[in-house]
């Protein structure tokens, strides 16, 4: 008898686990999705309603649409689509499907979202200003992308190509030292198409939509941190480091003064978006765990996206 009330009980524990994930999940998914809406509407204006009607252009795939534009009399946000379908294929090919879970959500959203504000026809100037449109660009697009980052997805763009070209040829070289050099190519590319002046403004959209990414994710805060991690799922945390971001990871034993147990803790270098992935999977596989972030001035080695230790003297 008392064995059976054990497991009754230990099955309405279960139950009442499971029932908080659920709840868990439900409440994240949500939380996605109103984030994921104001990115996607904020974007989509700064691109419909700032960008455009100034006859600005950026880097990413909406500079490759803006050239293509050029030549292709169709709206922006069907060119869009298809653009974004395209690099999608490509980074399943490629990537994989995780990278598929990853941009599949926007790759739909996104370009619906610019379609709706096409119609909408909403301007935020008054009057022709290029300058003031490739700030206010710059912000809009910021925000979208930081709030983009800060929820863990991914745009269907040009940092899937920057994966490919890193995984494929360029294995050596940051993430973001390859996005740079094809954000780069794209807008040197519109000087030809719109002129100098209008891609000397979109380096200016660019700069300040880097920067507008990390005040959305960490406030003024450093661009690479330190994450400490106490947990009991090491090994499924250091794999998820190692083999996802793509970061390498220390571990050590520690002891809780309080209640002598025994704990590992992993210690990793990242920059602020990474941390922001890393911390959403050690939520999802250990609750418990403890998590420090800690923001570092400078890193010397010669780590990937590490300042040379040779060079920085």
């Amino acid at each position: 008898m008392g064995n059976r009330r054990q497991r009754l009980l230990s099955q309405k524990q279960r139950n009442a686990i499971r029932e908080t994930f659920r709840k868990e999940r439900i409440k994240a998914a949500a939380a996605d999705s109103f984030f994921l809406l104001i990115a996607c509407c904020l974007g989509a204006f700064s691109t419909v309603g700032v960008m455009i009607p100034n006859g600005l252009t950026s880097g990413g795939l909406t500079g490759i649409v803006r050239i293509v534009q050029n030549f292709v009399p169709l709206d922006f946000s069907l060119l869009y689509y298809g653009g974004s379908i395209v690099i999608l294929i490509v980074a399943v090919i490629f990537l994989g499907l995780r990278e598929f879970r990853k941009i599949l959500l926007l790759t739909i959203v996104f370009p619906a979202a610019i379609f709706v504000f096409e119609k909408l026809d909403l301007q935020l100037l008054e009057d022709k200003d290029i300058l003031l449109a490739a700030v206010f660009c710059g912000v809009f697009s910021g925000v979208c992308v930081g709030l983009v980052f800060w929820r863990g997805y991914s745009f269907s763009g040009t940092e899937a190509i920057a994966k490919i070209l890193k995984k494929k040829l360029f294995p050596h070289y940051s993430l973001s030292k390859i996005l740079l050099a094809i954000d780069g190519v794209i807008i040197a590319a519109s000087a030809f198409i719109f002129g100098r002046n209008i891609a000397l403004y979109a380096l200016i959209t660019q700069v300040i939509i880097s920067r507008m990414v990390d005040i959305v994710m960490y406030g003024f805060e450093t661009k690479i941190v330190r994450l400490e991690i106490i947990t009991s799922q090491k090994q499924a945390v250091s794999r998820y480091i190692i083999e996802d971001i793509r970061r390498g990871v220390s571990s050590m034993e520690i002891t809780g003064e309080y209640t002598k147990n025994q704990y590992t803790q992993l210690s990793v270098m990242c920059s602020p978006r990474e941390s922001i992935l890393v911390k959403r999977k050690v939520a999802e596989l250990d609750k418990k765990a403890l998590v420090t972030v800690l923001p570092v001035e400078t890193v010397w080695g010669t780590g990937e996206g590490f300042n040379d230790l040779e060079k920085d003297q």
